[in-house]
């Protein structure tokens, strides 16, 4: 269940008591205590005991968070590569984990559903770009379903993976597997675009976006006049 909820678009808490590991630019060490975790959908990563109000442990935006089950107890771990860093937090027991679709009043005005958007750029096409043709919806690919399949004018192949809020690095690799599936059932040296549709993107989302060859294009699943 938590697993399938860091999808890069929820806030996670978790509280328990754990143990705490990070490694990176030092290393540090915590034994056994009850703290709660909260894991945000930007890839921050905070471990807060029953004191003070900042985190004794934590991780910036731009991290992938990982959940497994080992020996009956629940491990999280919250890495980056740039600088390489590596939280692991460790829970004995777990008293409470929740799962929230969490956004703020202005987010809740300016965005609906990803079928809003997804049907905002079927009705018109050119917010993509310009001679944009989208050629079928949850087109199935061996990586899961794209959520736009179509081509540009250059009659070249484009896949729009769509989300109805800033996101983070998590989409960007979604959407680089469904790149990479596509290019191995077409032929290997088909081109094919990847583009993020989303109302804006994190730092490290863009970089990675400029890393892999993939594009962004800001849209909200509504226009802001409506």
């Amino acid at each position: 269940m938590l697993e399938r909820r860091l999808d890069g678009e929820t806030l996670v808490t978790v509280y328990g008591r754990c143990t705490v590991e990070y490694d990176g630019r030092a290393a540090s060490s915590l034994g056994p205590g009850d703290r709660l975790l909260v894991l945000k959908p930007d890839g921050t990563a905070l471990v807060h005991t029953t004191e003070n109000q900042k985190p004794v442990n934590w991780q910036p935006p731009g991290c992938t968070h990982e959940v497994s089950l080992v020996d009956g107890g629940l491990r999280v771990r919250s890495e980056r590569s740039t600088p390489a860093e590596e939280l692991r937090v460790a829970f004995e027991t777990v008293e409470q984990v929740s799962a929230f679709d969490a956004r703020d009043e202005e987010d809740l005005a300016l965005t609906g559903t990803e079928e809003d958007l997804r049907q905002r750029i079927l009705d018109d096409p050119d917010l993509v770009e310009s001679g944009f043709r989208p050629l079928a919806t949850e087109r199935e690919t061996s990586a899961g379903a794209v959520d736009v399949y179509g081509e540009d004018r250059e009659g070249r192949t484009v896949v729009l993976e769509l989300k109805r809020r800033r996101v983070g690095p998590d989409a960007v690799g979604q959407l680089v597997r469904y790149v990479e599936a596509l290019r191995r059932e077409l032929h290997t040296d088909a081109e094919i675009r990847g583009v993020l549709v989303a109302p804006s993107v994190t730092d490290r989302a863009r970089e990675l976006l400029g890393e892999e060859g993939l594009e962004f294009v800001s849209l909200t699943p509504r226009a802001s006049d409506d």
